[in-house]
């Protein structure tokens, strides 16, 4: 087993390993859009299971045992993304900082401080 602790900080060098661990066991032929797509809500939907029902305080106080739980469904969820990507070819850097800079126009600073709407429910 690797040493988690090694320096392995870009989402292309855990790319390559996804990719590496997926073709090793032959799994790349279950590994359509589709699929991975459906694998990644079902384990969004694990997160949540972890939040339903607490308050807004406790959410953000979990126990040890919690956070590490919520840690490693957080972390399912960034695979699924990462394979998702990878499998349709899209740079997901490139695609976040293009949302970062479409939101920023949809939501002026200006017009939208303090409100939680939607983009459509602003007078822009």
């Amino acid at each position: 087993m690797t040493d988690t602790n090694t320096n392995n900080d870009s989402i292309e060098q855990l790319n390559e390993r996804l990719t590496r661990f997926a073709r090793d066991r032959d799994w790349e032929q279950f590994h359509s859009p589709k699929n991975l797509s459906m694998a990644l809500i079902a384990e969004a939907a694990e997160l949540v299971e972890h939040f339903q029902w607490l308050s807004e305080e406790q959410s953000y106080n979990l126990s040890e045992e919690k956070h590490e739980e919520v840690s490693l469904e957080l972390a399912d969820i960034l695979i699924y993304l990462i394979r998702t990507a990878e499998r349709l070819d899209i740079d997901l850097l490139k695609a976040a900082w293009r949302k970062v800079e479409i939101n920023e126009s949809r939501y002026p600073v200006e017009k939208v401080s303090g409100s939680a709407k939607r983009a459509e429910e602003y007078d822009l």
